[in-house]
């Protein structure tokens, strides 16, 4: 039975007192009522919620046409059509005016809810840094845009709002969590929009969406006043970074973000400002580069994204080096998912208390509100048939004790050493690698949160990395689809080539990563790629 047919059916005992006492009478018919009551509150934030989504929508609607009949001679689709950079131009020097281009981009104080019912209702007195930086600089925030439940999923779909669609093929995720940004500005609803990223929430949305995004080192951009579902969790480091359709956007965008005003609001952020020179250079770049990471075989499509993008830098004049990321597994086990979950997912279990949890969340879920002993016992069985299966358990079982986080703290700084040596030694300037890609099929996020690791390796590193759409995938592509057996030949392999299926015609994006508070490098690398690659971006 649905819970819209259960309420529906239950319902009649708020008018009939007499039914109503007599379920009371056994202490089960008061259980399952209270249970009730708890889910029909739920719904009712849920349904309030949604109106207040499309009464605003109307509301910007009529703004809209209201705009349109008093300036007929509106150029709503030439607006559209530019780059970030020349409309910044035409606003500065009056050729555009400012409400002709948010009327154009509208031709579309909400809360941040995390994609849950705990936090509706609770609207924020202030904006955050970020907002407040970029208002500052004369950008005009004019929308919020859907995520996941919790965020920690690269799906994009909640009970509240429901589920986001790939703009570029409706069978499609646009990733997550920053999915709805993604959609957004790959449907040409926007030209900017911040994103934020503990395991690829950035990177994923805008590898699906054909979108160019940077995730920045921790603390470069200042997260303060920024709404999270988990705090506290430190092992992992999460970030807030631009999304747009180019690179030249990304690097407006930091450089109005890195300004004195961000730096008076948060005394925390490094008075670090945008160096123009480095982002500017020209200088050739000693690349590391590898096609896989041992722990997730690349899609065919993306390792022959990476494949020409290397052959292209060479050619331009570019020393191309093979890399090979040191101890991936153990990074993925033991560094990335024992340390996102270090408390063994307690917090993100509560977190879900009082929420009904969405579709695509439930086979993560499931596995996290395992009790600890249960997951040791399933990782023991699961170890000799499916041994990476059974470290994922293993590790969501977290560290257990405060001694053991510290352990685990000074775990990861060893490896970011070891990594940062090995980079040394082979004197690379950057890295060029996979993302994750190209869009997968609805439903398989939640099922494949492990083949984020591409992407997380990056920010348990806390190395600033971006991606760039360099490619579309070839009826050849997936050809080669159907031999696709993965590394282990387990459920997850199975899943991710069933995943990514369908995909002719879908970008495909290249991962590009510097070292720490480099970012000016790393968008100075992501620029390059992008004009090398112009001619394969056929359908980008």
């Amino acid at each position: 039975m649905t819970q819209e047919r259960l309420w529906q059916d239950l319902d009649p005992l708020w008018t009939d007192p007499r039914t109503l006492s007599a379920l009371l009478c056994g202490s089960a018919a008061a259980i399952i009522l209270l249970k009730w009551l708890g889910q029909r509150q739920i719904q009712q934030k849920m349904e309030e919620a949604r109106r207040m989504r499309d009464l605003a929508l109307e509301r910007m609607e009529k703004a809209v046409c209201r705009f349109k009949k008093e300036n007929p001679g509106a150029q709503t689709a030439h607006i559209l059509s530019l780059p970030m950079v020349e409309l910044v131009e035409k606003l500065k020097e009056g050729s555009l005016s400012p409400e002709s281009v948010l009327y154009s981009y509208m031709g579309k104080g909400h809360v941040s809810s995390g994609g849950m019912v705990k936090f509706l209702g609770q609207v924020k007195e202030e904006d955050s840094v970020i907002v407040q930086v970029l208002k500052s600089q004369g950008a005009i925030p004019f929308v919020k845009t859907n995520i996941p439940q919790t965020m920690i999923n690269y799906d994009c779909s909640n009970l509240i709002f429901g589920q986001t669609l790939n703009p570029l093929n409706h069978k499609k995720s646009p990733g997550g969590s920053s999915g709805g940004e993604g959609a957004l500005i790959a449907g040409g609803g926007s030209i900017l929009g911040i994103g934020s990223d503990v395991a690829g929430s950035i990177r994923l949305p805008s590898s699906f969406c054909g979108l160019c995004g940077l995730k920045p080192t921790a603390d470069r951009i200042s997260k303060l006043g920024v709404v999270s579902p988990i705090i506290g969790m430190k092992s992992v480091t999460g970030m807030l970074g631009p999304m747009a359709r180019d690179v030249e956007s990304l690097a407006l965008c930091m450089k109005a973000l890195l300004c004195k005003e961000m730096f008076r609001l948060d005394p925390t952020v490094p008075p670090i400002p945008f160096n123009e020179e480095v982002y500017s250079s020209s200088k050739p770049l000693r690349i590391g580069y590898y096609e896989g990471d041992g722990y997730f075989q690349p899609s065919p499509s993306m390792r022959r994204a990476v494949q020409q993008t290397r052959k292209l830098l060479q050619e331009a004049g570019h020393t191309l080096v093979p890399f090979a990321p040191p101890k991936i597994d153990y990074v993925v086990d033991e560094l990335f998912t024992r340390g996102l979950f270090s408390d063994g997912t307690a917090h993100l279990v509560d977190c879900i208390k009082g929420d009904i949890v969405d579709p695509n969340l439930k086979s993560q879920f499931n596995t996290y509100r395992l009790p600890v002993l249960v997951k040791r016992i399933l990782a023991i069985i699961l170890k000799p048939i499916y041994p990476r299966i059974a470290r994922d358990l293993n590790a969501l079982c977290g560290v257990g004790s405060a001694k053991n986080l510290w352990n685990q703290h000074g775990a990861v700084a060893v490896y970011c050493t070891e990594f940062i040596a090995k980079w040394r030694k082979l004197g690379l300037d950057v890295i060029l690698c996979p993302a994750l890609g190209p869009a997968f099929n609805h439903g398989y996020a939640g099922k494949l949160f492990a083949a984020t690791s591409y992407t997380n390796l990056y920010n348990v590193l806390n190395f600033p990395a971006g991606v760039v759409p360099v490619s579309t995938v070839t009826r050849a592509d997936e050809e080669e689809l159907k031999h696709y057996r993965g590394h282990y030949g387990d459920p997850w392999d199975k899943r991710l080539k069933e995943a990514v299926e369908g995909a002719v015609g879908l970008p495909v994006a290249v991962q590009c990563v510097a070292l720490p508070w480099q970012e000016e490098l790393c968008l100075r690398f992501m620029k390059e790629v992008e004009t090398l690659t112009h001619g394969m971006r056929r359908n980008v």
